[in-house]
C-alpha cells in the first residue's frame, strides 16, 4: 500500500475502516511529541522506513511501537486502543465527529498534503470539496488590519468560498465574522480539542461559526491548547486552503509560519501591504519582496487563485452569471481534478473534436481552466444562483 511519512509513523493512505486504531495512532504521536520553541515543530521520533503490509492496515498500530522502540507493545498498544475507544465515545456524545484519512467525507485539499492528520475531529458541517481560501495574521491588530481582514472574508463569502483561519483574536476573528456577514461558511482550525474553545471570548464566535461550517482540530477532545499545538496547527490552516492571504505580519510573526506551510504544499501566498514605520508589516512586506501577490482587495484574491473560478465567481458579484450552466461535460469533471479530453470524450460520449471546441466555450466562460498536458480542471464552487 502507498503511504506517507507523519511525522516518524508511517500512515496508510487508504481508508482507515477501524477507526479506533487511527485515533490510537493520534494519540501515540501527541504522546511522543514535547514542547519545543515558537516557531519549531515539536519534536519527532526518527525511526527507519518501515514497509506497508499490502491491502490492510491490520496491525499497524503494533508495527509503529515496535519502530518507537517500545519494549511491551501488546499491553501499550491495548491501552492506546481503550482510551481511544473512551475518546471516541465520548466525542460521540458530545456531538463531536471523528474523520479518519481515506474517509470520503475527509478534506480532498487536506489529504493532499505531506502530513496530513490521521483523523479529523469536526463540530458543524465539514466539506470535503470545499473551495477555500486563508486569511491569517497579527493578534494585535491594528482597525485597519481588522477591517481588511473583515472585508476580505465578508468578499470571499459573497463570491462563494470558504474563510479559513485560526480563531484566533485579531485578524482571525475578523475574518470569520466578516464570511458570516458576507451570509458564507467559515472554518476554524483550532490549537486545542474541538470542545475547548480559545481564545474563551470567542465561545459565541466559534458558535456561529459551527452554525455556518465547522471547528476542525487533529487534536482529541479535551486537548488545552498549547503553545507547541499552533505553529503546528497552521499546516491544517493552509492545508485546507486554495491559498494564504497574510494579513498584517511582524517579522517573528506566527502567520509566517502558515505562509512557510503554504508555499511548502504547493499553495499561493498573498500578502496586504500596510505602513512601514512601526514595523507591524514586516512579515507580510517581505513576503510580497519574495513573490507574493499584493492583495488590496478581495478581487485581487480571486484573480490570483484562477483555479477557485474566479472569473465566473466575479460575474456572479456583478451580476453576470448566476450558476454553472447545465452541461454534460461539467457533470463529468469534479472541482479541482484534472481531466485529459480521451477520458472526457468516452465518458460523455462526444467526439473529441466537438468536445474540444465545448471546453473552449466552458474556458472562456470562466468554468474551467486548462491546465500542463492538454489537461482540463474545473473551477468552483458552482456559482451561487
Amino acid at each position: 500500500g502507498r503511504g506517507r511519512d507523519w511525522n516518524g509513523i508511517r500512515i496508510m493512505l487508504i481508508l482507515m475502516d477501524d477507526l479506533t486504531d487511527a485515533v490510537a495512532m493520534s494519540l501515540l504521536w501527541t504522546k511522543c511529541a514535547t514542547r519545543r520553541p515558537r516557531r519549531s515543530r515539536p519534536s519527532e521520533p526518527r525511526q527507519p522506513d518501515l514497509p506497508w503490509p499490502d491491502g490492510h492496515a491490520t496491525g499497524c498500530l503494533e508495527t509503529r511501537l515496535h519502530a518507537l522502540g517500545v519494549q511491551d507493545v501488546d499491553p501499550e498498544a491495548a491501552a492506546l486502543r481503550a482510551e481511544a475507544t473512551r475518546v471516541l465515545a465520548g466525542a460521540r456524545v458530545n456531538g463531536i465527529a471523528a474523520i479518519p484519512l481515506g474517509s470520503p467525507d475527509y478534506p480532498i485539499a487536506l489529504a493532499r498534503i505531506p502530513d496530513p492528520p490521521p483523523v479529523l475531529w469536526t463540530r458543524g458541517d465539514l466539506r470535503p470539496d470545499d473551495c477555500a481560501v486563508a486569511i491569517v495574521g497579527s493578534r494585535a491588530a491594528t482597525p485597519h488590519a481588522l477591517e481588511m481582514a473583515f472585508r476580505l472574508g465578508e468578499g470571499l463569502a459573497r463570491a462563494g468560498v470558504v474563510v479559513v483561519s485560526g480563531l484566533a483574536r485579531g485578524v482571525d476573528g475578523a475574518a470569520h465574522r466578516g464570511a458570516l456577514a458576507g451570509d458564507g461558511r467559515t472554518l476554524a482550525v483550532l490549537g486545542s480539542g474541538v470542545d475547548v474553545i480559545y481564545p474563551p471570548e470567542h465561545a459565541r464566535l466559534a458558535g456561529q461559526v459551527i452554525d455556518s461550517g465547522a471547528i476542525v482540530s487533529e487534536l482529541v477532545p479535551g486537548s488545552e491548547p498549547l503553545g507547541w499545538h499552533f505553529p503546528r496547527r497552521n499546516r491544517l490552516i493552509s492545508g485546507l486552503s486554495g491559498g494564504v492571504v497574510v494579513v498584517e505580519a511582524s517579522a517573528h510573526s506566527g502567520s509566517l509560519i502558515t505562509a512557510d506551510q503554504a508555499l511548502s504544499q504547493g499553495r499561493p501566498v498573498m500578502a496586504v501591504p500596510g505602513g512601514v514605520l512601526s514595523g507591524r508589516n514586516r512579515g507580510a512586506h517581505s513576503l510580497i519582496k519574495a513573490g507574493a501577490c499584493m492583495v488590496e482587495d478581495v478581487d485581487d484574491v480571486l484573480e490570483e487563485l484562477h483555479y477557485v473560478g474566479a472569473p465566473a465567481l466575479m460575474a456572479a458579484r456583478k451580476g453576470g452569471l448566476a450558476r454553472a450552466p447545465q452541461d454534460p461535460v461539467l457533470w463529468a469533471m469534479k472541482v479541482g481534478e484534472p481531466y485529459d479530453v480521451c477520458f472526457l470524450s468516452e465518458h460523455v460520449g462526444v467526439e473529441p473534436v466537438r468536445l474540444l471546441a465545448r471546453l473552449s466555450q466552458l474556458e472562456l466562460g470562466g468554468w474551467i481552466q486548462r491546465v500542463g498536458g492538454g489537461r482540463f480542471v474545473r473551477l468552483g464552487p458552482d456559482v451561487l444562483s
